[in-house]
């Protein structure tokens, strides 16, 4: 039995680092998995120049690295041109001429036993000469043409006709992927049995996400004692954050802020949008905005809130609020994909009248906020360890331990 590493090509949208937010976490953790267990050559696009501490942190785990910078003015030109044509406008914004040309070169000199495609927009790079024939698995992570359905309706006129017409087409994408590639990958059971509701098959697989459980942990049993804080953490510029966000300052915060004046509501994340600067008005909001560790924030807080009313795969936010042994009030669409269950890991809240009783049960009662708090990590530590969630994925790929040198994964 040879001792050679198989080699892979792994191709991800965005650059996977640092792990802070929903597909650089997958993208991350997966590097690290396949980095263990084959040679992997890395290729990703960016929508700004990567950082030398990115960069050195990737190739520790790459035997080869590319990265390509998007620019942000001609990414919508392309993505009109691509919806013009045909094409869905995902494809266009994560379209390179360079990282299609350095992905041929790879090709040319190296025979790589698979390629791994993260996310449904870099399946358009499968079509480079050198790569016929080369096994292709695809993370799809979630099913994204839903999420697009999804958004018709909250929106109306142009925008509605534009979100129907990209999450058709992103469904013929799917599709086709389904049927061109050896196994299709998604993040939770949820996700794989909608896509199957369209392409029936036995390649479609769920392989769920991990937490890091030694990165994320309680901070410690008195720090959120007396806190009136809850809070919210996820990249304010992506809609279906901004759309639960705004639903719950709209509909929950003002009754929690009027029975209670001294509690305040905390929004952490990346990129503040317009909106996120004028739920900052609200009376109790605060916009903390991006930071470089959101560990103090939830350890700080009494409650961490995910009011998501669109959601895909599964919600990093509300593993993380988990692991850091938080009491968690989450919409039932946040959940889906996860195994808790509601009263005993975390609250579940639907409407209004829900979210501001759960809310308001928790900042009475430290104690439950405590017991719901080390359920919640002790689901994590059990259903969550990220090497035994992408254990799969070796199977798929074909790191066979033998061949690896090294044990199970």
């Amino acid at each position: 039995m040879t001792n050679r590493l198989p080699k892979i090509l792994y191709l991800v949208h965005r650059i996977p680092y640092p792990p802070n937010r929903g597909d650089r976490i997958r993208s991350f953790h997966l590097l690290e998995f396949l980095a263990a267990r084959s040679e992997v050559h890395l290729a990703f696009l960016s929508e700004g120049p990567p950082s030398p501490k990115a960069m050195k942190a990737l190739a520790k785990h790459s035997a080869e690295l590319a990265a390509v910078t998007l620019g942000p003015r001609t990414r919508w030109l392309r993505a009109a041109w691509s919806l013009g044509s045909g094409r869905t406008a995902t494809e266009g914004l994560f379209r390179s001429s360079q990282l299609a040309r350095i992905i041929g070169r790879w090709a040319r000199d190296t025979r790589f036993d698979a390629v791994l495609v993260f996310c449904s927009s870099m399946a358009q790079y499968l079509d480079v000469a050198g790569l016929e024939g080369v096994p292709i698995v695809v993370d799809l992570v979630d099913v994204d043409s839903q999420k697009w359905l999804d958004y018709t309706e909250s929106a109306g006129g142009l925008k509605r006709a534009v979100f129907r017409l990209e999450g058709r087409r992103l469904r013929r994408l799917e599709r086709s992927l389904v049927e061109r590639a050896k196994a299709v990958t998604l993040v939770s059971r949820h996700e794989a049995d909608l896509l199957r509701e369209f392409c029936p098959t036995d390649r479609i697989h769920a392989i769920a996400n991990g937490v890091d459980l030694d990165y994320f942990r309680p901070a410690g049993p008195d720090e959120s004692y007396d806190s009136r804080q809850c809070v919210f953490t996820g990249a304010l510029d992506y809609r279906a954050n901004l759309d639960g966000v705004q639903w719950f300052c709209r509909h929950v915060w003002p009754e929690v802020h009027r029975r209670r004046p001294g509690v305040s509501f905390a929004l952490v994340g990346s990129n503040p949008s317009a909106t996120a600067y004028r739920l900052a008005e609200l009376p109790g909001v605060e916009l903390v905005g991006e930071v470089p560790d959101v560990r103090p924030h939830l350890a700080s807080a009494a409650i961490a809130v995910v009011p998501l009313r669109v959601a895909r795969g599964i919600q990093n936010k509300v593993l993380e609020a988990l692991a850091m042994g938080k009491a968690v009030v989450a919409s039932p669409q946040s959940l889906e994909g996860l195994g808790v269950e509601p009263e005993v890991h975390l609250r579940q809240a639907a409407g209004p009248e829900e979210w501001i009783n759960a809310i308001s049960d928790l900042l009475d009662n430290p104690e439950l906020r405590n017991r719901l708090g080390r359920a919640g990590r002790a689901y994590v530590e059990e259903q969550h360890c990220w090497d035994a969630r992408l254990a799969p994925f070796a199977a798929l790929l074909e790191l066979g331990q033998q061949a690896v040198g090294v044990g199970p994964p």
